[in-house]
């Protein structure tokens, strides 16, 4: 075997024998990468459903078999191996590359089960993906031997890949695993140097979701010192390669947690300290302060709008498992009032920091929303924000600041800092309410309404002076204060504007009636006339229309006109009053009247 392969090596590479060589056996062509990447988008893994990308993978090996029939037998099953001699065309290769992704869609759909793979299902899991590796090294085989030298190597690749997320997942010989991610990232990083733009995309964003795995193996094997913080920023990368990886990440992440969670038995929150039993709790609590650290850390300004919402949502859903687990608890506490104060106590402190992140989040959509519509010049293409959507942003802060100082003000003995808190929140409300004011009267402002948009003006820049006043002072640099300041100067303008532009229009309204009054005519002077189908029935055109014309050809007016017809003329016998008829007396029938009827007379 090693001769004959050398032989047909060297018939190969022989100038004089290439043209005959292919002949005979013809070299196929794989886009491997191109290839797979665009099923998956297209087939579930653009939102990560690998039952969905399974399902696909079977259905387009069952029309391969049918295709090639190659099928395995009806009734009985046997079984038909692919082998070189068999391979005839590049759809038998098509058959392995899907075999394992089948095999490693399905390990993938049992690793994002909702409470993980349990024991038995791990067993199940490793074996699809031992299958999926021995799939790809038959495809990496049969490439070697049947395609082109880049098909070759992206097959080689391919494999590599596959063996090293088989013992990524087997917790084991992570140098072996490592080797395997550097080698597929070598040959990525040397085909993504060539071909057209979109291969070397492909390519690179496939050595960015390998960077990942082969760093966590270094950090495995002692080779790095990776910090939480930074597994946090590679966990955030985005591609199905990743998706063991975020999987491992979770499950070490989830055991620092538990680890650091012992240490956690109080919770602090404006003065009080509230003890914290339950396991699950302190999980809670620690996962979302950690997120807490990324979004108020010195790393918080790098971060995206979109990255920050993201984190946002993170955190709630701690805050509401945390508080789940408290709720439970005092179902189960029983008559122990101790207890249940407690709970309480550490019920309200979490309801309130999760309405406190929740008003937050609204402050960063109001400033996403006041972002787009300072640019809306700028951005065409880009939705624009409009005043009443920000008025309805500003209506959810001040429903969190009543529910804050409801919160807040629920408890027994205040204490100083809840004082302070519930002064800012009085101060907040009052400048939300200043924020909400302005924007109504921009909304009027656009619709035209001058008065209203004058008094709603002048309201805003009386509460945002109030709320100037009350954040001054507490003798604190909030930047509240420097958006009050804007706001005020916004106001004062925006009321110079709207009581210029009322005084112009309404100079202006007697010309204006008089040219649209001068303008009305009973026939329609100046207006274009359309010509419908039915007026221009000597000239060919489509009912369609045009492709260049916007509006689509008209058949007929519909209503039809009125038309004036003539009627039939009226008669007016004038004469009849003045003729003088002739007696008839003589002609009617005389009455014949007897004796007694003359005595009645």
């Amino acid at each position: 075997m090693g001769k004959e392969s050398k032989t047909t090596a060297m018939e190969i590479d022989a100038p004089k024998s290439n043209s005959n060589s292919d002949q005979i056996n013809p070299r196929y062509s794989i886009n491997v990468l191109q290839l797979l990447k665009s099923a998956q988008m297209q087939h579930g893994l653009r939102h990560g459903d690998y039952a969905r990308y399974r399902r696909y993978c079977t259905a387009r090996l069952r029309r391969l078999y049918k295709s090639l029939k190659f099928t395995h037998g009806r009734g009985k099953y046997t079984r038909r191996a692919i082998t070189e001699s068999i391979v005839t065309e590049v759809r038998f290769l098509h058959l392995v590359l899907y075999s394992a992704e089948r095999a490693w869609s399905h390990a993938m759909e049992k690793r994002q089960l909702p409470d993980g793979p349990n024991a038995r299902q791990r067993i199940y899991l490793i074996g699809r993906l031992r299958k999926a590796v021995k799939w790809a090294d038959l495809f990496s085989r049969l490439c070697a031997a049947k395609g082109d030298s880049r098909t070759s190597l992206e097959a080689e690749a391919y494999a590599a890949y596959m063996n090293g997320n088989l013992l990524f997942e087997q917790d084991r010989t992570w140098d072996t695993a490592l080797k395997n991610f550097i080698s597929a990232r070598a040959v990525y990083e040397e085909l993504g140097k060539y071909g057209d733009l979109e291969n070397q995309l492909l390519c690179r964003e496939r050595v960015e979701e390998l960077e990942p795995s082969i760093r966590y193996c270094r950090h495995k094997i002692g080779q790095s010192n990776l910090q939480t913080s930074d597994l946090l920023q590679i966990g955030e990368m985005e591609g199905p390669a990743l998706d063991l990886f975020k999987t491992k990440l979770e499950a070490v992440m989830a055991e620092a947690r538990s680890q650091q969670a012992a240490s956690l038995t109080e919770f602090y929150w404006l003065g009080h300290k509230f003890p914290i039993s339950n396991a699950k709790t302190r999980v809670a609590i620690l996962k979302a302060q950690e997120l807490e650290q990324d979004l108020h850390g010195p790393s918080a300004d790098s971060l995206s709008a979109e990255k920050k919402l993201v984190i946002f949502d993170k955190i709630f859903t701690a805050y509401h498992e945390a508080r789940s687990s408290i709720r439970s608890d005092l179902v189960s506490a029983g008559s122990a009032d101790s207890v249940k104060d407690d709970l309480s106590g550490l019920d309200k402190a979490v309801s309130a920091v999760l309405a406190q992140r929740t008003m937050e989040r609204n402050q960063l959509l109001v400033t996403i929303a006041k972002s787009k519509l300072t640019r809306r010049c700028e951005d065409k293409n880009e939705k624009v924000t409009r005043p009443e959507e920000l008025v309805r942003l500003y209506d959810l802060l001040l429903q969190n600041t009543s529910d804050l100082s409801d919160l807040v003000s629920s408890g027994r003995d205040t204490k100083h800092e809840e004082v302070a808190f519930s002064e800012n929140c009085a101060a907040r409300n009052l400048a939300f309410r200043a924020q909400r004011c302005f924007y109504l009267a921009k909304s009027y402002s656009l619709a035209g309404k001058r008065t209203e948009a004058y008094v709603l003006y002048c309201r805003a820049r009386s509460l945002a002076e109030n709320a100037l006043q009350k954040f001054q002072s507490f003798n604190n640099t909030d930047e509240m204060i420097k958006e009050l300041k804007t706001l005020y100067g916004e106001c004062r303008s925006n009321i110079c504007i709207e009581h210029a532009s009322a005084i112009l229009e309404a100079e202006k309204a007697p010309e204006n009636l008089s040219k649209k009054v001068s303008a009305i005519s009973l026939s329609g002077g100046d207006k274009k006339v359309e010509k419908y189908l039915l007026e221009k029935l000597d000239a060919y055109e489509s009912v369609v229309g045009d492709a260049n014309v916007k509006a689509p050809p008209r058949i007929g007016v519909f209503p039809p006109a009125f038309q004036a017809i003539p009627r039939n003329p009226i008669i007016l016998d004038l004469a009849y009053n003045y003729i003088d008829f002739p007696s008839l007396e003589n002609r009617m029938k005389k009455d014949k009247k007897g004796f007694i009827s003359r005595l009645w007379r």
